[in-house]
């Protein structure tokens, strides 16, 4: 695992062995003015196949790309071989996957792939938000629900691009106090289901105090990742 601690306010660029659906790959600090959606799957994980991949594809459909991007991430773990780029093409095709999609670099027996142990992923499907400055905002290990999701990425494209971090923090509490808590009649055992392993109420420290929510369905549809 690598040493260096994740800096939401700071967060990598992606470390992809290739991208998919663009001529150009993308990069965050391209991306900055946009609100920048990222689904973190793999083919044959039941949660992604059934919720991840699905909702990823709804928000490119009802999203103008120009104000929120939606990117992929396929992130190959544990015994997991790294696909042919063919065999990421045919997947995109079949589930009218249309929006750029990074392949994690990953080398067999290292157990976690390069960008999903850089921003601290536990598994999949897996969902980050990043605000118009660039910014981890959300971070959903599981399924976190259309309706949450659309209400706070429409919040952040509300917000301006320069928007103070005093402005930031007055939206966050107004979310917070909109939204309801999704685990607060959730009391699982985390141990079970998803494998995830952390600590599921974990912001990453920071004191913009950014939610990154983690909203866990512990039903065997997540699949986790190295610990």
């Amino acid at each position: 695992m690598s040493s260096e601690t994740f800096n939401p306010e700071s967060p990598p660029e992606f470390d992809a062995e290739l991208w998919i659906n663009t001529d150009h790959p993308p990069t965050l600090a391209d991306l900055k003015g946009r609100v920048v959606v990222v689904a973190a799957f793999q083919l044959d994980c039941k949660g992604s196949l059934s919720h991840g991949i699905p909702q990823a594809r709804r928000i490119a459909q009802n999203f103008d790309p120009r104000q929120v991007m939606v990117l992929g991430l396929l992130t190959p773990f544990g015994s997991a071989k790294m696909p042919s780029k063919a065999k990421v093409e045919a997947f995109a095709a079949e589930h009218g996957l249309f929006f750029p999609i990074a392949v994690d670099k990953f080398e067999a027996g290292s157990g976690m792939s390069r960008t999903m142990e850089a921003y601290e992923l536990r598994g999949t499907p897996s969902v980050l938000v990043f605000d118009r400055q660039g910014r981890v905002r959300r971070h959903y290990l599981g399924e976190a629900s259309d309706m949450r999701l659309a209400a706070e990425v429409m919040a952040m494209l509300v917000e301006s691009p320069v928007a103070p971090r005093e402005t930031s923090i007055a939206l966050e509490q107004l979310l917070h106090a909109s939204l309801v808590d999704p685990d607060r009649h959730h009391h699982h055992d985390h141990g079970d289901g998803c494998g995830c392993g952390h600590d599921h109420g974990e912001a990453h420290g920071n004191e913009h105090q950014h939610h990154h929510g983690h909203d866990h369905k512990d039903d065997g549809s997540c699949c986790g990742g190295k610990h």
